[in-house]
């Protein structure tokens, strides 16, 4: 069964006083391209991360998102009193700021070097990794539950325009062979027309002649087979193909090439208007196959 390349997945948890979220979301490309947005501490994760993406959703434009916040007091930046001694001493040493200086805290604190971002003497990574890597495969599971929900829709959708297309379809090959006795007694009827004001009498084999050309011209059974074939794989492909998103791409427009064919070799208004709902059909397939992962 097809999967679609839009979903969504999350998973958060709590240990030693930090708080973990993790964000997954996809949609259609196509190619598979992530996104990978992690703190800094954790950054070297980021190509093992991608080959776990990659490898459990295939395809698709994938962001990844992790948020670690701490709570306990060790996750207050540091402030380096030397370095904000150093600044009020520079201050304090210009002459002309004499008797008017006054110190904003908040600006001096944002100075460079005043401020340090608090550092676990311990390998950040061995030590956020194993929760880190546990929360994107819940997230990934989860989107890939959301993925396969919204594939059985697809899946639902692609088989009535399919039906829509097979119908038609079977419409105009039942009309095809009408069109050429039709055309036969249309002639016949408009050369008797035209030849009995001058009294003539209607040459038989060549009304037959022109019969056999306008049948070889408007002759569409060939194309009535091929797409006929190409609905049959289409439905095979949505069934039982893995990771077909590609292929149902292929074969629409595949389809799209003989129903146009059709419509330019059939000269009947009836055949015309089923062209019209098929092509329409058509059209609605190859947008909804471009989110078929």
């Amino acid at each position: 069964m097809i999967v679609s390349m839009t979903g969504f997945g999350d998973a958060v948890a709590e240990k030693n006083g930090s708080h973990y979220a993790v964000e997954i979301r996809s949609l259609n490309n196509r190619f598979f391209k992530a996104v990978i947005k992690l703190p800094d501490i954790v950054s070297g994760l980021e190509p093992e991360l991608e080959s776990l993406l990659r490898e459990q959703l295939g395809r698709g434009s994938v962001t990844y998102i992790l948020k670690i916040r701490s709570e306990s007091a060790e996750a207050a930046y540091k402030i380096n009193t030397q370095a904000l001694k150093a600044y009020i001493d520079q201050l304090s040493g210009i002459k002309s700021l004499d008797g008017n200086l006054k110190l904003d805290l908040g600006a001096l604190l944002s100075l460079p070097g005043v401020c340090q971002e608090p550092r676990d003497e311990t390998d950040e990574i061995e030590q956020h990794g194993p929760l880190v890597r546990e929360l994107s495969v819940k997230a990934i599971i989860k989107l890939n539950g959301m993925r396969q929900r919204e594939g059985a829709a697809l899946f639902n959708d692609l088989m009535k325009h399919s039906k829509a297309i097979t119908t038609n379809l079977a419409e105009i090959e039942k009309r095809a062979p009408f069109v050429i006795e039709e055309y036969h007694k249309k002639l016949t009827q408009r050369v008797n027309q035209l030849i009995s004001k001058a009294e003539l009498q209607l040459d038989s084999a060549t009304l037959c002649k022109e019969v056999a050309l306008f049948a070889e011209r408007t002759d569409i059974s060939e194309e009535i087979q091929r797409l006929t074939s190409h609905m049959e794989a289409f439905e095979s492909a949505c069934r039982t193909g893995e990771h077909p998103g590609r292929k149902l791409d292929f074969i629409t427009q595949e389809m799209l090439r003989e129903a146009n064919t059709i419509a330019s070799k059939a000269n009947d208004a009836q055949i015309a208007r089923h062209i019209v709902e098929i092509k329409g059909a058509i059209d609605r397939l190859k947008e909804q196959v471009q989110n078929v992962e």
